[in-house]
């Protein structure tokens, strides 16, 4: 099982580790910093320092049961079962996947209907909404969210049991992704006075981080879902 760091502390950049199995195209760890692949959000990227000082660059982080993979480019010797190492995240790449998905969050507030899908991006992310043909206002969307960065609502998370989010679906706002449970326990994501859902990704503190936004065209995905996408302007 690998302790998910990343989950209590989205800021922790780096993390002595060790290496608890050896698989084809990487290793897995007791603890890491590395956000795995989930919710839309890609794994993280970064690098395992040895030591001896050789350092191996991890090129995509992955679930694998209880554990997490840390994937390693091609050709490259992972470490050995019980080496210590240290992984470090590549931390310009991490923050400004923390800032899209904080920015989805506020897209979800602003429309508040069901998310059928989407992806968190580095420059540009998405979400595919079920709007039953209803109209969507751009300007009003783009208005909100900028308001929302503007007024820097602090963003927090918390716990809560699996019986209790099974009694309060409208935490979930997802169709087609479940929250990730750990021991029978929920993550919860909060921007203040404005959204609350199940969300087990990475989020900065406070929604002025996120910085200036964009909102892109609306696109018709079928009868009733509509892709809306935004893009970090810096």
């Amino acid at each position: 099982m690998t302790e998910e760091l990343f989950r209590e502390d989205a800021y922790l950049q780096r993390c002595e580790a060790e290496v608890t199995a050896v698989v084809d195209d990487g290793a897995c760890l007791d603890r890491t910093v590395f956000y795995c692949t989930g919710g839309g959000q890609p794994g993280d990227r970064g690098r395992l320092l040895l030591e001896d000082g050789v350092a191996l660059d991890v090129v995509d982080t992955v679930k694998d049961g209880a554990r997490i993979v840390h994937r390693l480019g091609d050709g490259v010797e992972p470490p050995r079962v019980g080496a210590r190492v240290i992984g470090e995240v590549d931390w310009l790449r991490r923050h400004r996947l923390m800032r899209m998905h904080s920015a989805l969050h506020l897209l979800c507030a602003a429309i508040a209907r069901p998310v059928t899908g989407g992806q968190v991006g580095e420059q540009k992310s998405r979400l595919d909404f079920d709007l039953q043909g209803e109209a969507v206002d751009k300007d009003r969307i783009a208005e909100l969210i900028a308001r929302w960065i503007a007024e820097d609502h602090p963003i927090s998370h918390r716990w809560i049991d699996a019986a209790e989010l099974e009694a309060r679906p409208e935490l979930v706002r997802t169709m087609s992704v479940r929250p990730p449970t750990s021991a029978g326990r929920v993550r919860l994501v909060e921007i203040a006075d404005v959204d609350l859902q199940a969300c087990g990704g990475t989020h900065v503190r406070s929604t002025g981080e996120i910085g200036a936004v964009s909102i892109g065209k609306i696109e018709n995905k079928g009868r009733q879902n509509r892709r809306i996408s935004l893009t970090l302007l810096d």
